[in-house]
């Protein structure tokens, strides 16, 4: 005789309901169900996190990898320039090794250069004139060290009215930015603040 039933979402298992439950018991089931529901189907924030590639410093690529690990344990997707160097190789890395999904926006039109740590590639054989696609697919963006295509992404997500994380020790870079939009830019001193910030102006 069956007495419970599982709802199976594709790979996802929802909570089980006994047939001979109380009203109170399947309401609160009922509850539970409709939860998880809106969960599986809620769009998933999508964090930008933009830095120098060659030339990224060692404090750059340790703040990027911790920076990539809070990001996925936030359960928010990463999304990148893609390349297998910089920041952008070190905070994908970072994601993965706690099971996130991260998003590569590829500069070429096929896989040559392309970080490991990238679940989804997206070729667009434009060149640096992909950041503008980087920022507008961003919900929020992190610019993890500064260089010249760091701060061209910036300047391109603030006239596009993104608001911008500065995790760097540039003073000049933070003094202009801030400047630039006081209202979009936000400057903090370590990773951690970092993802607190990004918290309380996502949610």
């Amino acid at each position: 005789m069956i007495n419970a039933v599982t709802v199976n979402r594709g790979d996802r298992y929802l909570p089980k309901v006994s047939l001979r439950q109380s009203p109170f018991q399947r309401n609160r089931f009922q509850l539970s169900l409709k939860t998880s529901i809106i969960r599986n189907f809620m769009r998933r924030i999508v964090i930008g996190v933009m830095g120098r590639g060659e030339n990224a410093t060692a404090n750059d690529l340790q703040n990027a990898y911790i920076l990539g690990q809070l990001i996925a344990k936030q359960g928010w997707i990463l999304l990148t320039g893609g390349r297998n160097v910089g920041v952008m190789d070190a905070v994908s890395k970072g994601a993965k090794s706690a099971d996130g999904l991260t998003i590569g926006i590829l500069p070429g039109k096929n896989q040559d250069g392309m970080s490991s740590y990238v679940d989804i590639a997206i070729f667009t054989d434009m060149g640096n004139s992909r950041n503008n696609i980087n920022v507008l697919s961003s919900d929020l963006v992190i610019a993890c060290g500064m260089g010249a295509g760091t701060a061209s992404e910036i300047a391109l997500a603030l006239k596009a009215n993104k608001q911008v994380i500065l995790l760097n020790n540039d003073e000049e870079s933070k003094l202009f930015f801030k400047k630039l939009s006081p209202e979009n830019v936000y400057i903090v001193e370590s990773v951690e603040r970092a993802i607190a910030t990004a918290k309380t102006i996502l949610y």
